[in-house]
């Protein structure tokens, strides 16, 4: 796991409520390409259920996590891209399973006019920082 240092709310800015505004660490940089609601066969996963889209999603960035030697421990940054901005409250229920509320990483919501596929309600891809290994 990573040393990060969580800034929440830095001077002058307000206080963030599901996310946090500044996170910084050392270490090895892994980006996680967007994850969809697809099953290890590539078969969507909940078509037109933003609560099972959502959690196939995160099974999926942890599964790319752990190809990467991390956990949502050292996640940074979620980008989250929506077709509809009512599949939020799906999406931090989510990610409430996989990151406590005092290890929330930076992150920012975008609603999309589509993604690459009409039946996915989201997209989420992450940014993380492992710590160097003492070699």
């Amino acid at each position: 796991m990573s040393e990060l240092t969580r800034i929440p709310a830095p001077d002058g800015v307000a206080p963030a409520t599901a996310y946090t505004h500044v996170v910084m660490g050392t270490g090895r940089f892994v980006a996680i390409s967007g994850q969809l609601a697809l099953d290890e066969d590539g078969k969507l996963v909940g078509e037109g259920d933003a609560t099972a889209q959502a959690h196939q999603v995160f099974e999926n960035l942890r599964r790319c996590l752990t190809a990467a030697g991390a956990t949502f421990d050292d996640v940074i940054k979620l980008t989250f891209y929506v077709t509809d901005m009512a599949h939020m409250p799906a999406i931090r229920t989510a990610r409430a399973t996989h990151i406590p509320d005092d290890r929330l990483p930076a992150a920012s919501a975008v609603q999309v006019a589509a993604l690459v596929r009409p039946e996915f309600l989201m997209e989420i891809e992450a940014f993380a920082v492992i710590a160097e290994s003492a070699e």
